[in-house]
């Protein structure tokens, strides 16, 4: 029975010992494994910093790059918009020095005639039945036809 004995606790022992030592093995996997990921989120959590740090200081100039690249494109447009209309004025004030052109320009907008000329002004009589587009507001009152020529003198004066 020494024999039993001796073998159970030697069974017993090397169980325990087992048991030890697959303690010991889980425990230093679990810190390995703990130690490498405070080191990969250590690693990672800084490399999201800088990514971070990056996108906020390069936002504010890539969008102000982009908002004045806009801004140059609009301008540029207004600068040849203004040339077409610089030479536009040009040909209308070399027109305007010809004699000729004057008083062509005389004769239809003023109706000027020359001393000795008969003018005629003719009378469409269908003209009448023909309805005008501002005549619209015969049938309103008097006030309304009043604030809709301000509104249209202000939407002149805003396209000028």
């Amino acid at each position: 029975m020494a024999g039993k004995e001796r073998d159970r606790f030697s069974t017993a022992t090397r169980i325990r010992l087992l048991g030890e030592q697959t303690a010991a093995r889980v425990y230093r996997s679990q810190t390995r494994r703990q130690a490498r990921r405070s080191r990969l989120t250590g690693r990672a959590a800084l490399l999201v910093l800088v990514v971070c740090s990056l996108v906020v200081a390069l936002a504010y100039p890539m969008r102000q790059y982009v908002s004045q690249r806009g801004e140059i494109a609009d301008q540029q447009q207004r600068m040849r918009e203004a040339g077409r209309r610089v030479e536009e004025l040009r040909d209308e004030k070399a027109r305007l020095k010809d004699d000729a052109y004057i008083e062509r320009l005389a004769r239809e907008h003023l109706h000027l005639v020359r001393p000795g000329e008969t003018g005629f002004t003719v009378y469409d009589p269908g003209a009448r039945d023909r309805r005008r587009d501002d005549q619209g507001g015969a049938d309103r009152p008097w006030y309304s036809n009043l604030w809709d020529g301000v509104d249209k003198a202000d939407r002149t004066g805003n396209q000028q």
